[in-house]
């Protein structure tokens, strides 16, 4: 729902569920995560279009990454809630810059101040500082090379949704986190740009890698940098 109606402005509570086509009502029997697109063969039961792929793939990858967490974490880590929050917008946010290449603020924005409130709550992996400071400098920085980019090349080099995405991850993973989450976020961007994209001035979505990056860090790109530093 999310992935198809915040890039058309849409509510996303009204109206229900519905065909994308023939706009017909989807009943409760035929909203069943992944069994209803597999009885269903991915169509609409009345007209016969076809049902966006990526709602398949939102319903298997969901639950998969949320054991993944509680695997990872349990029940008694506070991580383990953070990242469940964390992920129920990076999902979102993954799909809609893949397919539209935006980040809505109506995305990133409460993803931000989540951030901000999680480095006021006892338990917290990041605190207070590390969070706020790192959040701010993240954000300055970033705004700062956009605006250099921009004069010097006369083009948009990072988005402002890119922009606000850092930022936000800034205040859930501190300086521990975001200078990694950058990197591969760039390395990712950088294989994907030499691979599939054909013209060098053709813009792509950025905010994918980033989103992708911040889950291998938070399912165990911290775990494997740790292990390299107490091995050397």
């Amino acid at each position: 729902v999310l992935i198809y109606r915040i890039p058309k402005k849409q509510s996303i509570i009204f109206p229900g569920s519905h065909c994308e086509n023939c706009k017909r009502p989807i009943p409760f029997y035929q909203n069943i995560p992944i069994i209803s697109y597999i009885l269903l063969k991915g169509k609409c039961s009345k007209c016969g279009a076809k049902i966006h792929w990526h709602h398949i793939v939102v319903e298997i990858i969901t639950p998969l990454l949320f054991l993944v967490l509680f695997f990872r974490y349990g029940l008694h880590d506070f991580r383990f809630y953070k990242y469940i929050l964390l992920f129920s917008f990076l999902i979102p946010i993954f799909f809609i810059d893949a397919l539209h290449q935006i980040i809505p603020n109506v995305l990133s924005i409460p993803l931000l101040i989540t951030g901000i409130i999680f480095v006021f709550i006892p338990g917290n992996d990041v605190g207070i500082i590390n969070g706020l400071v790192t959040g701010a400098v993240v954000f300055c920085l970033l705004l700062f090379l956009a605006w250099a980019y921009q004069k010097i090349r006369g083009t948009e080099g990072l988005g402002g949704g890119d922009i606000w995405l850092f930022t936000a991850l800034a205040t859930y993973f501190g300086l521990t986190g975001i200078p990694y989450i950058f990197l591969l976020s760039a390395l990712l961007g950088i294989i994907y740009f030499l691979i599939f994209i054909r013209d060098k001035s053709q813009p792509f979505a950025f905010g994918t890698f980033i989103a992708l990056a911040a889950v291998f860090w938070s399912v165990i790109g911290e775990e494997i940098v740790f292990r390299l530093i107490n091995f050397i």
